[in-house]
């Protein structure tokens, strides 16, 4: 229950969401979709799965992709509809996945593969994939080898990291071939202000008491003011990590 309070609480920040999360780069996507739809004069034909407001699918499009988004969420959905002319998101969610069998090249998924029902998933994405479709699950990670970034994940606690997901993504099922992973790096450009909005769309934040909010803006805050890193700097780069974990369907 509480797996799922979090991971219906996005679209009451949808916008935010929109404004403060990172894009992907598009090496990471060209790795990920390597081979798929090759034949396909318009790029290959694409589901980005829990599209949130539309991050993953404004970069795929931008790369030539023919994509369909699906996001459970409405108010997501509205944002991505407005921020993505053109395109309209379906309703929908991993588990149950509203297009035919055997319809895309691709399926990806940008930060939203840990809140899947992993077994149901791997069964729907497997029937909606062409053979030999891939299957690619995508998410940016803060660099915690950088001292400031480690103390801001320590602060804020933001969820997965690298050796989490390194040990626990490695089988997408029968239906899939092995999972090969890549690894990209990118950087963002970001105020203190900035990083506190982009806390304020994680759902830790967003399923907190008022109190432990405050705790963690004041801590943030006084992280951006005393860090020799940090201090009185406008502007600080804060780097990612890509990971791209890709698979084949058999």
């Amino acid at each position: 229950m509480v797996e799922h309070t979090r991971a219906r609480s996005f679209g009451t920040v949808a916008a935010d969401y929109d404004r403060f999360r990172p894009g992907y780069p598009a090496e990471a996507l060209r790795w990920a979709l390597a081979g798929a739809g090759a034949g396909a004069a318009a790029g290959a034909s694409v589901v980005d799965l829990g599209a949130g407001t539309g991050l993953l699918t404004r970069d795929l499009r931008a790369l030539g992709h023919r994509v369909t988004p699906v996001e459970p969420d409405p108010a997501m959905r509205a944002r991505l509809d407005t921020a993505v002319p053109g395109t309209t998101a379906l309703a929908g969610c991993a588990e149950a996945v509203p297009l035919p069998d055997a319809s895309a090249d691709a399926v990806l998924v940008g930060q939203a593969y840990h809140w899947f029902d992993r077994e149901r998933a791997h069964v729907e994405i497997a029937r909606v994939l062409r053979p030999d479709g891939i299957f690619a699950p995508i998410w940016n990670i803060r660099d915690e080898t950088v001292g400031w970034v480690a103390e801001l994940g320590r602060i804020a606690q933001m969820g997965e990291n690298v050796s989490d997901l390194t040990v626990k993504v490695t089988t997408f099922g029968a239906a899939f071939g092995p999972v090969e992973l890549g690894r990209f790096t990118h950087r963002t450009t970001v105020t203190s202000d900035e990083v506190l909005g982009l806390l304020r769309t994680r759902s830790h934040w967003l399923v907190a008491a008022p109190q432990q909010r405050q705790r963690l803006e004041r801590e943030l805050r006084e992280l951006f003011a005393t860090h020799p890193d940090l201090a009185g700097r406008e502007t600080v780069e804060l780097p990612y990590q890509t990971l791209v974990f890709r698979a084949r369907r058999r």
